[in-house]
């Protein structure tokens, strides 16, 4: 076991005896139910949205929303897209159909820079993915003003980044649908799953349908299951399906663990807040970044960027991490630059991660660290002196 691991202790016991109770019922529900709706309408209510749908992934959120644009726009277009996030929201673009528009980072958020962005817009273009990295807020007034003027959809990914603000707001309340994670290892979880928010009700009811096999009878609305009822009345009202779709629905249980989660997800954004800021004010600021926009951040992990390329002191840290049992991974978010995968080289017909310097530079000199609540003060000054030993 690692001494200083990527997460810890992030379902403690006091969650795992409500699964137990749930359990020890007569007659347990199991599968998708009123624990998930619930969960559904804290989430909604604690993010600043009308709605939730409650799914089995952050990817498959990210593979629903792709999906639900590209029933807006069936002849396809481009989607602009981060070279710095994880696979499925780039993959999730190709497997409906659209083309992914790449645009690099600014240094300081780890999130697309945004007049890159409004480069990149053209009359092709259908909705700005944008990934909200490591706890990061990469928004801009101006990028969402923009954005606006033009009609161009926004979509958030906030897998990595629970509880961050922009403006006061919180990420994920911004744009035309929102995309998170509670992978086992992220700000909250439910083992595995994920939420898609949104606050138009067309979506809604698009997305519970998608989520289990395109059945109408899983829209919320009665209109609409009436409708299809009355177009369809030699179909069992219990199976119709309006859209080829997917099953990706949670459970009970996960239902449970996200309500249980999400009572503590604020108190414990401010520890790694602190801890964040711990970390930023110690490495040493001649060999490492430091220089990280940290206003409304919901840090997820300790990013650990080299100022300057210098493969010798990038050795020498990976050693000394190893050797010490700090377990970090290399290129920061979703191992780093995209653009070097084979499956983006194949779809391309080449290579073109050089076009994207901040981002290869965060690919080959960074990496990040674990940053939990139940991190100490002590454990977090253990960790930044062996980082600055590698000097």
């Amino acid at each position: 076991m690692k001494k200083f691991p990527l997460m810890r202790n992030n379902i403690p016991r006091e969650d795992l005896d409500l699964v137990i109770e749930h359990l020890k019922k007569d007659d347990p529900i199991l599968t998708n139910g009123p624990e998930c709706k619930a969960f559904e309408d804290e989430w909604s209510d604690w993010l600043g949205t009308k709605y939730s749908v409650f799914v089995n992934s952050g990817s498959a959120a990210n593979l629903l929303s792709m999906t639900v644009l590209k029933m807006k726009y069936p002849e396809g277009g481009e989607i602009i897209v981060p070279p710095l996030t994880w696979v499925s929201d780039i993959a999730s673009v190709i497997q409906n159909g659209f083309s992914p528009v790449f645009v690099d980072i600014n240094p300081t958020t780890l999130g697309m820079d945004t007049d890159r962005i409004l480069e990149k817009i053209n009359s092709k273009t259908r909705a700005v993915f944008f990934t909200h990295v490591q706890g990061f807020n990469g928004l801009t007034n101006k990028l969402l003003s923009e954005l606006d003027n033009r009609n161009i959809p926004l979509i958030e990914d906030v897998c990595e980044s629970h509880g961050a603000t922009h403006d006061g707001k919180r990420l994920g309340s911004y744009g035309y649908m929102s995309n998170f994670s509670f992978y086992y290892a992220h700000h909250m979880t439910t083992i595995e799953g994920g939420m898609i928010s949104t606050n138009d009700s067309e979506v809604y009811e698009i997305l519970r349908m998608l989520r289990s096999h395109g059945m109408v009878r899983e829209a919320a609305e009665v209109e609409t299951k009436e409708r299809y009822k009355s177009e369809y009345p030699m179909l069992n009202p219990d199976f119709i399906f309006a859209f080829p779709a997917y099953n990706m629905r949670n459970t009970e249980i996960g239902g449970i663990l996200g309500r249980a989660q999400l009572k503590r997800l604020d108190e414990n954004v401010k520890k790694r807040t602190f801890n964040q800021g711990l970390f930023l004010s110690k490495i040493n600021g001649e060999h490492y970044r430091k220089d990280f926009l940290e206003e409304g951040s919901s840090n997820y992990a300790f990013n650990l960027v080299l100022r300057h390329k210098d493969q010798l002191l990038m050795d020498r840290l990976c050693e000394v991490l190893r050797s010490n049992g700090v377990e970090y991974r290399r290129g920061s978010a979703g191992g780093g630059n995209q653009l070097r995968q084979p499956y983006i080289q194949k779809l391309l017909g080449g290579d073109f991660s050089n076009s994207f310097p901040e981002t290869d530079h965060v690919h080959f000199f960074g990496m990040y660290i674990g940053n939990f609540p139940d991190l100490s003060k002590e454990e977090v000054i253990q960790v930044i002196d062996l980082i600055n030993s590698a000097i």
